[in-house]
C-alpha cells in the first residue's frame, strides 16, 4: 500500500517517527532524541550531495576538496604525511591511498618521501593544486551559505554552538 504523501510543515524524519509510533509505539517515536539524530544524518546526507554538485563546476568530489583543503590549511608547504591527512578527513587508510592516487594523477599533489623517514611519504600540494582548491574553496564556502540561508545568523550560530556541543560530548 502507498505511503500518503508527507503533509506540508513535515519532513521525512516527522513521517518516519510517525511511523514507527504506529508500529512500535513502546520506542516512544515521539521522542525528541530520534528526530535530532535522524534529522542530523539526513542532513549530512543532503549536504554532502550539495557539496558535491556544486563543486562539479571546479572538477572535484567532496572527498578530494577535503584532502585538499586540509593541505592548503595546513600553511607553506603545503605538506602532510597520509596519516595527519586521515585524521584530520576521518577516512579509511585505503581511501586516503586512493584518493592521493588520484589528486597525484591529476597532478594537484606530489608525494616524496619524509625527510625525517625515508620510509614514510608525505603528500604536498603542487602550484597546480593550490590554485585548484583556492577556487574549490570559494564555491564550497558559497554552497553552505546557501544552504543555511534560511537561517538567520542568530539561529546559524546557535545551531553551530549546539552541534559543536553535541559533537563534542559523542567523542
Amino acid at each position: 500500500m502507498p505511503k500518503p504523501p508527507i503533509p506540508p510543515g513535515k519532513d521525512r524524519v516527522d513521517q518516519l517517527l510517525r511511523d514507527w509510533q504506529r508500529e512500535r509505539p513502546d520506542l516512544n517515536a515521539t521522542a525528541t532524541a530520534m528526530a535530532v539524530v535522524g534529522r542530523i544524518l539526513n542532513l549530512g546526507r543532503v549536504l554532502e550531495a550539495r557539496a558535491n554538485d556544486s563543486l562539479k563546476t571546479v572538477g572535484i568530489h567532496y572527498t578530494d576538496l577535503d584532502v585538499l583543503a586540509t593541505l592548503r590549511r595546513s600553511g607553506t608547504p603545503y605538506r602532510l604525511t597520509p596519516t595527519v591527512l586521515r585524521q584530520s578527513v576521518l577516512i579509511t587508510s585505503g581511501a586516503m591511498t586512493a584518493c592521493l592516487n588520484r589528486l597525484e594523477k591529476a597532478g594537484l599533489v606530489i608525494r616524496n618521501p619524509e625527510n625525517s623517514d625515508r620510509r614514510s611519504l608525505t603528500a604536498t600540494l603542487t602550484p597546480k593544486g593550490v590554485a585548484l582548491i583556492d577556487r574549490a574553496i570559494v564555491v564550497r564556502f558559497a554552497e553552505a551559505a546557501q544552504a543555511v540561508s534560511e537561517l538567520s545568523r542568530t539561529e546559524q550560530y546557535e545551531l553551530s554552538k549546539l552541534l559543536r556541543k553535541l559533537g563534542m560530548s559523542l567523542s
